[in-house]
């Protein structure tokens, strides 16, 4: 866990929240967790999706 991303705690009142992770389609499967701090980086960063690291 980095630094800025969600805490155990926060996760577990959140996560129940966000749809199951499976994918529809051709949409591959993804961690939720992971997607929704990488949402949060962009927000609190102001840099662009497509900057954004691997991790």
């Amino acid at each position: 866990m980095a630094r800025g991303d969600l805490t155990d705690q926060e996760w577990a009142m959140i996560g129940p929240l966000l749809p199951p992770e499976r994918g529809r389609g051709a949409r591959p499967s993804g961690d939720n967790r992971q997607f929704l701090n990488g949402m949060l980086h962009v927000l609190r960063t102001g840099c662009p999706w497509r900057d954004m690291h691997e991790r």
